[in-house]
């Protein structure tokens, strides 16, 4: 038996999925390298999000098999991957605007003290181990007892991705992080994405925007109509190439007789 540790983080073997009559995916092979960021990219319809959905537990694949660790896995629940170390930031990013940044980075985790028979959050190590641990990774906060909805788009994403690095996540996935960010913020966004992978996580980076994933990432999956045209190394191709394979203005085939 191979050594689990020489085995992909994730790999993921000929995934099918339809709903209806319409096929998402069919026969998709898609895996991730421990310490990697993957960039997994595609037009609307391409199938990105049912996959994630597919790894993440919310849809049982109709054919396939997952492995994570070298184990083969197969999630009934987001719970379930959470559990094992996945943690998916989506657009919305799962944080509640009216509670303070501290309550938001232990969202489901919060730690408590008891007092006799009752017991109660432990306010102070969340406002504390919050600051610490988001100043630990370059992220600067004005208190964490501000409420969440006054923060801008690159905060929000900061504390969602200094949480997951914090709570020990192998696996971080990232769904659009910088779609609606300024340069300024998307820059910041992109350094913690760099920071996650130092500190030993890998990351999926779900985008529209190859400008955006191309610094970060160290392999670029790009899914068509519900399969993999293929998988490169940053070495491999151009922003340029992967925008024109993205849109069917170019094959694989051309961009590895090119490299």
């Amino acid at each position: 038996m191979a050594n689990a540790q020489n085995e992909p983080l994730v790999r993921m073997v000929n995934i099918s999925k339809s709903f209806g009559h319409v096929q998402a995916l069919q026969g998709v092979n898609f895996t991730v390298g421990r310490q990697e960021v993957v960039g997994l990219l595609g037009d609307n319809g391409a199938g990105k999000s049912t996959l994630i959905k597919i790894l993440t537990g919310l849809y049982p694949p109709d054919e396939g098999e997952i492995y994570f660790e070298g184990r083969k896995v197969r999630f009934t629940s987001p719970h379930d991957a959470r559990e094992m170390g996945i943690e998916t930031v989506y657009q919305d990013l799962a944080l509640v605007p009216l509670m303070s940044i501290a309550r938001n980075f232990f969202l489901g985790r919060e730690p408590v003290k008891r007092i006799g028979p009752f017991r109660f959050l432990d306010q102070k190590t969340m406002n504390d181990v919050a600051r610490h641990v988001l100043a630990e990774i370059g992220i600067r906060i004005r208190s964490p007892h501000e409420e969440v909805a006054t923060l801008s788009g690159g905060e929000r994403q900061s504390i969602a991705i200094g949480r997951a690095i914090h709570f020990g996540v192998k696996l971080l996935i990232l769904d659009e992080p910088t779609s609606a960010l300024s340069v300024k913020e998307t820059r910041k966004v992109l350094n913690y994405i760099v920071e996650a992978k130092e500190r030993g996580l890998s990351v999926i980076f779900i985008t529209h925007n190859v400008y955006h994933v191309h610094p970060v990432a160290d392999r670029f999956t790009i899914l068509s109509h519900g399969r993999n045209l293929g998988d490169f190394h940053k070495g491999e191709v151009t922003p340029e190439e992967i925008s024109e394979l993205i849109v069917g203005a170019l094959r694989p085939e051309e961009v590895r007789q090119a490299a």
